[in-house]
């Protein structure tokens, strides 16, 4: 077995792409996207970085909250995988997981 060149397809700074969908409580608005950065990237959808004036998530203002996320080596994966998500099937997806994500939060015992 030959190692492969430095850099290659085993390197360590392997790179990481999210898909990740955000929602806005106050006008209960999903968007779903990908990024290499997602810190970054949710700071833009908050106003807290510079962004564009007429993107979706400065028309809807409020705070956008992470609600789903996943990790994906390529950039091909990740766009891929943004598409599944923004068809029909994939919203009801990411409505159910939002809903059971939060029907778990109603179900922990409050702390006495």
């Amino acid at each position: 077995m030959v190692d492969p060149p430095a850099g290659g397809l085993l390197s360590s700074k392997l790179m990481t792409f999210y898909t990740y969908a955000i929602k806005n409580d106050r006008t209960n608005k999903i968007y779903i996207g990908h990024t290499k950065n997602l810190a970054s990237r949710i700071k833009r959808h908050n106003q807290k970085l510079p962004s564009k004036k007429t993107s979706f998530t400065t028309k809807n203002k409020g705070p956008w909250k992470l609600v789903y996320r996943e990790k994906f080596i390529t950039r091909q994966e990740a766009v891929r995988r943004e598409k599944q998500l923004k068809s029909y099937r994939g919203r009801v997806f990411i409505k159910n997981k939002i809903r059971a994500a939060s029907s778990m939060v109603e179900q922990l015992p409050l702390k006495q």
